[in-house]
C-alpha cells in the first residue's frame, strides 16, 4: 500500500490540484521550465505572465528569447543539462514543464521523479489555463503521418463556417501562445507529437477533455525516443481519453480503432470511421470517386452527403490517396462541430498543402521531379510511393531506430533506379540488394550538405525517363545532413532548377512551413 503524502509535498501537490484556471493562485509558484525552444519559451512566458517563479534550464540558449527572459524577469541557466544542475535543485521547483524533446529517461526527470516533483508538459499547462479570454474548446490530432495537413484542413474547414479556429501545437505555434490570443478563438486544432502525448495525464485536474479526436494512422517511429512500439502506441492513444463528441478513427488501420474502444470518454462520443473504401453507417468514405459522410445526418442508414469528388481534387494536388484520408479524417472533425458539407466542399477549393509534402517541383521531358522531404518514416514514404506510377527515389538520412526492410520489399517492383542519401546508408543499401538485386543502386557519398542534393538530382536525372516520377521521399530524419526537413526540400528544390535551367514546364513557388514537426 503506497504511503499517503503529507508535509511539503502533500502541499504541493494539493496546490497543483487547484491550479486549473487563468484565474487560479499562481502567484509564487516555483516552476522549471527544461528547454528554451519555442514550446519552452511559451512556457516560461506564460508561467511569468501569471506570477509564477520561473528559472529556465536549457542546454542550448537561444540568445534573443534569453534577452526576452531578462526583460521579463525569469531567470535562466545555460547548462548542458547532461546531470541536475546545481541551481535548479537549490531553486527546489514544484513542477517541472518539460519541452516535448526531452526524453523520459533524461537525468533532470529522473531526478523530478524520484524527488516527487509534477511534471508537465506545455500542453497540460495550456489546458490548465485555457481560460484566460474564453475556454474554446479543443480538438485532438495525432498519428505517425499526416498530422499537419489534417489539423490545416479541419481549421480551415472551420474557420469558412465563421469560427474564430487555430491550428496550433506540434504544427508550429505554441498551444499557449493561442490561448493568450487577445481577441480569442471558438476551437482550437491541436496537433499532437508524441512526444507532447506522452507526458499528458489521462485523468485528474491536468486531463484534457477535447471536443473531437483523431490518430489518423500508427507505424513503428521515433521507437529510439519511446524505447518501444507498445510504449509509442500507447502514448498516441492518450489522444481518444476523455472525448466529448467524436473519437474519430481510421478504418484501414485496426490499431486505432483499438484505441478507442480502450479509451474512457465521455458519454455520448461518438466512434467515428474513415477510410478510402465503401463507408458504413457512421463512417466517411468513397464511393465512385466521391468522397462521403454517412456519420452525421440523420438517414446514415440509407443516405451519404457528397462533401466532393476526386476529380475536383485532382487539380489542386490533393488527390493522392493518403491526402484524400487526411481530407475525410479532417471533414469528420468538422463535421463534428456543426461544419456543413457544402462549406467544406468550397474551402477545399482553395486549399493547399504546405511546401515539401508532395509537391512538384518541375516537369521537363516528361519527367516530374516531386518533393516529398516531410516523409520522414517508412510510413510515409510508403503513402508517397503509392501515389505514383514508375519512381526513382531518392530515399535515405537518420532512421530512428526503424527498420525499413519491409518498405524495399514492399516498393521494389515499381523503381526505376533507387539514390540512397544519408548517415544511415548501410541498411538500405542492404535492403535493396537483398529485395532489388537487379535494381540500379546509387550512393551519395558526399560529406558536405551542398552537395548532397546537387548529386543525387544528378544521378536521377542520368536515369530517369519519359513517364517516370523522381521522388524525394526520405523515409527518415533530415538532422544529419540538413537543418530540418524543409531545407532538405528546399536544397532538393534548388538542385532540380540548377540541373533543368530553362527546360521546366512546370515550376510551382515554393511554401515553406512553420517548422519540423514529429
Amino acid at each position: 500500500m503506497a504511503a499517503e503524502l503529507s508535509g511539503p509535498d502533500a502541499s504541493a501537490a494539493g496546490r497543483l490540484d487547484e491550479l486549473t484556471s487563468w484565474h487560479a493562485d499562481w502567484l509564487g509558484l516555483r516552476v522549471g521550465v527544461l528547454g528554451l525552444s519555442v514550446t519552452g519559451f511559451a512556457a516560461a512566458d506564460t508561467l511569468a505572465e501569471l506570477g509564477a517563479d520561473v528559472l529556465v534550464a536549457a542546454p542550448a540558449r537561444d540568445d534573443d528569447r534569453a534577452r526576452i527572459l531578462d526583460v521579463i524577469g525569469v531567470r535562466h541557466v545555460d547548462d548542458p543539462l547532461e546531470t541536475v544542475p546545481a541551481e535548479l535543485v537549490a531553486f527546489a521547483p514544484e513542477v517541472l514543464i518539460a519541452s516535448p524533446g526531452f526524453h523520459p529517461d533524461h537525468p533532470v526527470l529522473r531526478w523530478a521523479d524520484a524527488a516527487g516533483i509534477a511534471v508537465w508538459g506545455d500542453i497540460e499547462l495550456a489546458w490548465r489555463v485555457r481560460d484566460k479570454v474564453n475556454a474554446a474548446e479543443w480538438i485532438l490530432v495525432t498519428g505517425t503521418n499526416g498530422k499537419t495537413t489534417t489539423t490545416q484542413l479541419a481549421a480551415t474547414f472551420l474557420a469558412a463556417n465563421g469560427l474564430r479556429a487555430a491550428p496550433c501545437g506540434n504544427i508550429g505555434v505554441p498551444v499557449l501562445d493561442a490561448i493568450r490570443d487577445p481577441a480569442g478563438f471558438d476551437v482550437l486544432v491541436v496537433e499532437l507529437s508524441s512526444f507532447q502525448l506522452h507526458h499528458l495525464p489521462t485523468w485528474g485536474p491536468g486531463a484534457l477533455h477535447p471536443w473531437a479526436s483523431v490518430c489518423l494512422n500508427i507505424a513503428d517511429d521515433h521507437l529510439d525516443w519511446h524505447g518501444s512500439a507498445e510504449a509509442y502506441r500507447d502514448a498516441k492513444a492518450k489522444v481518444y481519453w476523455n472525448t466529448k463528441v467524436a473519437c474519430v478513427y481510421n478504418r484501414a488501420d485496426e490499431a486505432t480503432m483499438h484505441m478507442v474502444e480502450d479509451a474512457e470518454v465521455e458519454d455520448g462520443a461518438r466512434a467515428i470511421g474513415f477510410g478510402l473504401d465503401v463507408p458504413g453507417p457512421s463512417d466517411f468514405g468513397v464511393v465512385d470517386g466521391i468522397l462521403c459522410d454517412r456519420a452525421f445526418l440523420e438517414e446514415r442508414r440509407t443516405a451519404a452527403l457528397e462533401i466532393t469528388t476526386l476529380d475536383e481534387l485532382e487539380p489542386a494536388g490533393l488527390a493522392a490517396p493518403h491526402i484524400v484520408a487526411n481530407i475525410l479524417a479532417a471533414s469528420a472533425l468538422a463535421r463534428s462541430f456543426g461544419v456543413p458539407v457544402a462549406i467544406v466542399h468550397d474551402a477545399l477549393r482553395d486549399f493547399r498543402l504546405d511546401a515539401h509534402r508532395i509537391q512538384t517541383v518541375a516537369v521537363a521531358g516528361g519527367i516530374r521531379w516531386i518533393d516529398d522531404s516531410k516523409a520522414t518514416n517508412p510510413h510515409a514514404a510508403e503513402a508517397s510511393l503509392r501515389a505514383f506510377g514508375r519512381v526513382v527515389w531518392i530515399v535515405g538520412g537518420l532512421l530512428k531506430g526503424v527498420d525499413a526492410d519491409a518498405l524495399v520489399a514492399a516498393h521494389a517492383a515499381r523503381l526505376r533506379a533507387a539514390i540512397v542519401i544519408g548517415v544511415d546508408r548501410a541498411p538500405l543499401v542492404a535492403a535493396f540488394r537483398r529485395h532489388a538485386p537487379g535494381l540500379p543502386l546509387f550512393e551519395v557519398t558526399a560529406d558536405d550538405t551542398g552537395s548532397v542534393m546537387p548529386d543525387a538530382v544528378a544521378l536521377a536525372a542520368a536515369v530517369a525517363e519519359e513517364g517516370d516520377t523522381v521522388l524525394l521521399a526520405p523515409a527518415a530524419a533530415s538532422m544529419d545532413q540538413f537543418a530540418d526537413y524543409a531545407d532538405r526540400g528546399r536544397r532538393f528544390h534548388d538542385a532540380v532548377r540548377e540541373m533543368l535551367g530553362g527546360e521546366a514546364d512546370d515550376e510551382p513557388a515554393p511554401h515553406d512551413p512553420s517548422g519540423e514537426g514529429s
